[in-house]
């Protein structure tokens, strides 16, 4: 634990102070090894991330970090591509044959990367196991299926217990990754996740843990031949080393460069910088259980009144970021155009709302955990809500830890993340405010939200659908289980031996990523 008076670094004292300057009045709203391989005509790319897989079951993950890796192992039925349409890949074609049901014929001639076949049983045995498995951290997005009937090798219907808008959006995301049926009968879970085979372009190598994950080609894969021999996945959680690691050679592609590191990594020769935004908004997520000191509405206002979000963007963001007051961002479907681009900020209504509250004297204590990821961001955070009263521990976790308390939903009455939309819908970040879903984590409870949300999952009339994620929007905005500060941009620093083009969704794909020698 450590509290909000004691930053990291003299640049963060530094930051911080400039920032609080400016809130002052009131405003309205090497590896070495590793490149010594990449130097060769081996064709081995190395990335550099911040946060490790959580496992190589893609059921059982809940980040980011860990799909943008599985990607090149496990094939979907199908994926989507840069642009975010949807393309044939185990699944050749797809119809909808009632209001329940989509027929799905299957590629042949795949094979596993221990060679068994691809058939409609490992369709069957993978979607049936993560939306039946309510542990499996996926299975809320597939828990609707009920079924997967096999119609002959190659061909399967899914059937779902509803209509279902979103059933090809679930297709296409962590959750959906397709495993041998054979394979983990015959040898079980444990031994799967040991030696874990997918129908990829790549083939697992090695994984040490909270440091490396090492991929192979696949020389049958069904596809177009891999680009790399090999593709390595470092797990380097300080910024400050990734950039480092760029720097000296020990990564091609660095991901999360921070704002300061900008200017010094275009300056090198043979480095740069290539930005995308992304899917990602940063948000306090608080709870409003009993007894919480952020179960008071006035307290909630009074953090998102306190925060200069604006201000953040400018200094730690760089100006890579655009302030919001919803975390569905243009190009996800239900987006709310009148709270994008939109901020509060108002410090003397703040001190207020807090008086308000009963806080006259001695502000309210609240923890706030975050994942070591968003340092800078949490301390700068803390620091403008203790100048309005309040009184600010930080738990800076590690990101394997604040994915465990993640998961199990031990947060006390706040935690900041950075929150994706791998579905490129507005169910994928506000379905947490159902009540079974927000139940230990926020406790939030509103039944007009809940019909709507209810009502949203099962409308095939998209004009409808859209307006009941907005009205959800608005009601949010009021009642705050979530303050949101800015959709973020995906900043990396390459090296000029590859070509990367980043994408909103933060997948690495390998084999969109290009040799420039090769």
């Amino acid at each position: 634990m450590r509290t909000s008076k004691w930053f990291g670094s003299s640049v963060i004292v530094l930051i911080i102070a400039i920032v609080l300057a400016g809130c002052s009045g009131n405003k309205g709203d090497s590896d070495s090894a590793a490149q010594g391989d990449s130097a060769t005509n081996s064709k081995v790319l190395t990335i550099g991330t911040s946060t490790d897989i959580e496992s190589f079951d893609p059921h059982n993950n809940n980040n980011t970090a860990s799909e943008a890796v599985l990607v090149n192992m496990y094939d979907y039925l199908l994926k989507n591509d840069k642009d975010q349409k949807k393309v044939p890949v185990l699944a050749t074609s797809w119809e909808q044959t009632d209001d329940t049901t989509w027929r799905f014929k299957l590629r042949e001639g795949v094979k596993f990367h221990n060679g068994d076949p691809f058939t409609a049983a490992d369709v069957k045995y993978t979607i049936e196991r993560v939306a039946k498995d309510s542990s499996l951290k996926q299975n809320s997005y597939f828990k609707n299926i009920t079924e997967v009937k096999v119609v002959d090798d190659h061909t399967v219907d899914i059937v779902t217990d509803g209509p279902d808008p979103l059933l090809l959006n679930r297709l296409t995301k962590m959750g959906a990754g397709i495993l041998p049926s054979k394979y983990i009968e015959e040898n079980g879970m444990e031994q799967f996740l040991k030696q874990p085979v997918g129908t990829g372009p790549y083939k697992f190598k090695q994984w040490i843990k909270d440091d490396r994950v090492e991929l192979v080609r696949n020389d049958d894969y069904f596809g177009d031949k891999p680009k790399w021999d090999e593709v390595v996945f470092r797990a380097i959680p300080e910024s400050s080393t990734r950039v480092s690691e760029l720097l000296a050679g020990g990564v091609d592609i660095a991901s999360s460069i921070p704002a300061t590191d900008v200017e010094r990594i275009q300056q090198e020769d043979g480095k740069d910088i290539v930005k995308v935004p992304i899917q990602r908004v940063l948000q306090i997520i608080l709870r409003m259980s009993d007894g919480s000191v952020t179960a008071d509405s006035k307290v909630r206002e009074a953090i998102d009144l306190a925060i200069d979000k604006q201000g953040i963007v400018d200094s730690i963001a760089g100006g890579a970021g655009v302030v919001t007051r919803t975390s569905v961002t243009p190009g996800n479907f239900g987006a709310d155009p009148s709270l994008y681009k939109q901020t509060l900020y108002d410090q003397a209504k703040a001190k207020q709302l807090l008086q308000e509250a009963g806080y006259s004297s001695g502000g309210p204590e609240i923890t706030m955990s975050v994942s070591s990821q968003y340092k800078e961001y949490a301390e700068v955070v803390a620091a403008m809500l203790d100048q309005i009263g309040f009184k600010t521990t930080l738990d800076v976790l590690e990101p394997s830890a604040f994915s465990e308390k993640y998961s199990s939903k031990s947060f006390k009455e706040a935690y900041m993340i950075g929150i994706g939309n791998s579905l490129f819908d507005a169910s994928n970040n506000y379905n947490r405010y159902l009540k079974s879903e927000a139940a230990g984590e926020t406790d939030y409870n509103n039944p007009k939200v809940e019909q709507l949300l209810q009502a949203a999952a099962v409308n095939m009339d998209s004009a409808s659908r859209a307006k009941q994620y907005e009205e959800v929007q608005q009601i949010l905005a009021e009642d705050r289980p979530a303050v949101y500060l800015f959709q973020m941009e995906g900043v990396y620093g390459t090296d000029n031996r590859v070509k990367f083009e980043p994408r909103s969704d933060e997948m690495f794909y390998a084999d969109e990523i290009t040799p420039v020698n090769g």
